[in-house]
Protein backbone atom coordinates (compact mmCIF):
# COMPACT_ATOMS: atom_id res chain seq x y z
CA UNK A 1 0.00 0.00 0.00
CA UNK A 2 1.32 3.57 -0.78
CA UNK A 3 1.14 6.61 1.31
CA UNK A 4 -1.42 8.49 -1.00
CA UNK A 5 -4.76 6.79 -1.82
CA UNK A 6 -6.19 7.02 -5.64
CA UNK A 7 -7.36 10.91 -4.94
CA UNK A 8 -3.40 11.61 -3.87
CA UNK A 9 -4.79 12.36 0.01
CA UNK A 10 -2.68 10.32 2.31
CA UNK A 11 -4.48 7.41 4.39
CA UNK A 12 -6.32 8.27 7.41
CA UNK A 13 -6.94 6.22 10.54
CA UNK A 14 -10.69 5.57 11.97
CA UNK A 15 -10.57 9.14 13.83
CA UNK A 16 -9.85 10.73 10.34
CA UNK A 17 -6.29 12.08 11.96
CA UNK A 18 -3.61 11.89 9.46
CA UNK A 19 -0.92 9.70 11.27
CA UNK A 20 2.20 10.76 8.86
CA UNK A 21 2.49 14.02 8.14
CA UNK A 22 5.16 14.84 5.33
CA UNK A 23 7.84 17.17 5.59
CA UNK A 24 6.53 18.99 2.85
CA UNK A 25 3.09 19.54 4.50
CA UNK A 26 5.24 21.55 7.58
CA UNK A 27 6.82 23.82 5.46
CA UNK A 28 3.69 24.89 3.47
CA UNK A 29 2.16 25.52 6.57
CA UNK A 30 4.52 28.91 6.41
CA UNK A 31 2.24 30.89 4.05
CA UNK A 32 2.65 34.69 4.13
CA UNK A 33 -0.71 34.90 6.08
CA UNK A 34 1.47 32.57 9.03
CA UNK A 35 4.03 34.64 8.34
CA UNK A 36 2.70 38.21 9.39
CA UNK A 37 1.08 36.24 12.82
CA UNK A 38 4.87 34.94 13.53
CA UNK A 39 5.74 38.14 13.82
CA UNK A 40 2.94 39.54 15.48
CA UNK A 41 3.92 36.74 18.02
CA UNK A 42 7.70 37.30 18.30
CA UNK A 43 6.75 41.62 18.54
CA UNK A 44 4.38 40.13 21.54
CA UNK A 45 6.99 38.63 22.79
CA UNK A 46 9.25 40.91 22.70
CA UNK A 47 6.99 43.35 24.53
CA UNK A 48 6.48 41.00 27.34
CA UNK A 49 9.98 40.81 28.05
CA UNK A 50 10.61 44.15 27.80
CA UNK A 51 7.70 44.88 30.15
CA UNK A 52 9.25 41.99 32.38
CA UNK A 53 12.63 43.68 32.65
CA UNK A 54 11.13 46.95 33.48
CA UNK A 55 9.03 45.18 36.41
CA UNK A 56 12.45 43.59 37.63
CA UNK A 57 14.26 46.68 37.63
CA UNK A 58 11.75 48.78 39.42
CA UNK A 59 11.73 45.68 42.21
CA UNK A 60 15.04 45.79 42.24
CA UNK A 61 15.26 50.02 42.71
CA UNK A 62 11.86 49.45 45.34
CA UNK A 63 14.00 47.10 47.50
CA UNK A 64 16.86 49.48 46.77
CA UNK A 65 15.26 52.58 48.44
CA UNK A 66 13.66 50.85 51.40
CA UNK A 67 16.75 49.13 52.55
CA UNK A 68 18.28 52.87 52.50
CA UNK A 69 14.99 54.14 54.19
CA UNK A 70 15.88 51.57 56.92
CA UNK A 71 18.60 52.33 57.58
CA UNK A 72 18.28 55.92 57.79
CA UNK A 73 14.99 55.32 59.89
CA UNK A 74 17.62 52.98 62.28
CA UNK A 75 20.32 56.05 62.61
CA UNK A 76 17.63 58.61 63.65
CA UNK A 77 14.78 56.68 65.36
CA UNK A 78 16.18 57.76 68.84
CA UNK A 79 16.40 61.40 67.78
CA UNK A 80 12.86 62.54 68.84
CA UNK A 81 13.96 60.76 72.74
CA UNK A 82 17.27 62.16 72.56
CA UNK A 83 16.01 65.77 72.05
CA UNK A 84 13.51 65.61 74.68
CA UNK A 85 16.13 64.65 76.37
CA UNK A 86 18.21 67.04 75.94
CA UNK A 87 16.67 69.47 78.39
CA UNK A 88 16.81 67.24 81.37
CA UNK A 89 20.43 66.91 80.85
CA UNK A 90 20.56 71.03 80.60
CA UNK A 91 18.96 70.62 84.00
CA UNK A 92 21.25 68.26 85.40
CA UNK A 93 24.03 70.36 84.23
CA UNK A 94 22.90 73.19 86.59
CA UNK A 95 21.92 70.76 89.69
CA UNK A 96 25.44 70.05 88.99
CA UNK A 97 26.55 74.03 89.36
CA UNK A 98 24.47 74.60 92.33
CA UNK A 99 25.56 71.43 94.04
CA UNK A 100 29.29 73.07 94.08
CA UNK A 101 27.83 76.59 95.08
CA UNK A 102 25.31 75.68 97.66
CA UNK A 103 25.69 74.76 101.66
CA UNK A 104 21.86 73.85 102.11
CA UNK A 105 20.89 70.57 101.71
CA UNK A 106 17.26 70.98 101.28
CA UNK A 107 17.39 73.26 98.58
CA UNK A 108 19.81 70.48 96.34
CA UNK A 109 17.41 68.18 97.36
CA UNK A 110 14.36 70.05 95.87
CA UNK A 111 16.44 70.97 92.40
CA UNK A 112 17.56 67.16 92.08
CA UNK A 113 14.15 65.62 92.96
CA UNK A 114 12.63 68.22 89.96
CA UNK A 115 15.71 66.82 87.74
CA UNK A 116 14.63 63.36 88.29
CA UNK A 117 10.97 64.20 88.08
CA UNK A 118 10.99 66.09 84.60
CA UNK A 119 13.07 62.69 83.20
CA UNK A 120 11.44 60.34 84.22
CA UNK A 121 7.86 62.06 82.74
CA UNK A 122 9.60 62.73 79.51
CA UNK A 123 10.27 58.40 79.54
CA UNK A 124 6.63 57.76 80.79
CA UNK A 125 5.08 60.23 77.79
CA UNK A 126 6.80 58.06 75.56
CA UNK A 127 5.92 54.87 76.79
CA UNK A 128 7.73 53.61 79.49
CA UNK A 129 6.84 51.97 82.16
CA UNK A 130 8.07 51.25 85.38
CA UNK A 131 7.73 47.34 86.43
CA UNK A 132 6.16 46.88 89.79
CA UNK A 133 7.73 44.16 91.81
CA UNK A 134 8.88 43.89 95.09
CA UNK A 135 5.91 41.66 96.95
CA UNK A 136 4.95 39.86 93.17
CA UNK A 137 5.24 36.10 92.40
CA UNK A 138 8.80 35.51 90.51
CA UNK A 139 8.31 35.19 86.95
CA UNK A 140 10.95 33.87 84.83
CA UNK A 141 9.27 35.71 81.86
CA UNK A 142 9.63 39.26 83.93
CA UNK A 143 12.72 38.95 86.47
CA UNK A 144 16.19 38.20 86.45
CA UNK A 145 16.91 36.32 89.94
CA UNK A 146 20.12 37.75 91.00
CA UNK A 147 19.88 35.67 94.21
CA UNK A 148 17.62 33.82 96.80
CA UNK A 149 17.67 34.52 99.92
CA UNK A 150 15.65 32.88 103.12
CA UNK A 151 12.05 34.50 103.30
CA UNK A 152 11.17 36.63 106.77
CA UNK A 153 7.84 35.33 106.35
CA UNK A 154 6.18 32.22 105.17
CA UNK A 155 4.05 33.94 102.41
CA UNK A 156 7.55 35.38 101.27
CA UNK A 157 8.64 32.25 99.88
CA UNK A 158 8.84 32.16 96.09
CA UNK A 159 8.15 36.23 95.66
CA UNK A 160 10.22 38.60 95.26
CA UNK A 161 11.65 40.41 98.40
CA UNK A 162 13.73 43.01 97.00
CA UNK A 163 14.70 44.85 93.89
CA UNK A 164 18.67 45.69 92.76
CA UNK A 165 17.75 46.85 89.08
CA UNK A 166 13.87 48.05 87.98
CA UNK A 167 12.57 46.22 85.11
CA UNK A 168 11.09 48.47 82.35
CA UNK A 169 8.33 47.68 79.73
CA UNK A 170 8.21 49.94 76.39
CA UNK A 171 4.50 50.08 75.04
CA UNK A 172 3.64 46.76 77.66
CA UNK A 173 7.09 45.31 75.89
CA UNK A 174 9.44 44.33 78.05
CA UNK A 175 12.49 46.65 77.02
CA UNK A 176 14.42 45.13 80.61
CA UNK A 177 14.22 42.41 82.97
CA UNK A 178 14.06 43.28 86.51
CA UNK A 179 16.93 41.63 88.86
CA UNK A 180 15.48 40.98 92.17
CA UNK A 181 15.70 38.82 95.42
CA UNK A 182 13.64 35.98 95.61
CA UNK A 183 12.67 34.30 98.93
CA UNK A 184 13.09 30.55 99.00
Amino acid sequence: MTDKNAKGQRPENETGIDENPVEGDLQNSETPANGSELEKLKAELEESKEKYLRKVAEFENYKRRTAKERVELIQTAGREVITELLDALDDCDRAQKQMENTEGVEALKEGIMLVFNKLRNVLQSRGLKPMETIGKEFDTDLHEAITEIPAPTEDLKGKIIDEVIKGYYLNDKIIRHAKVVVGK
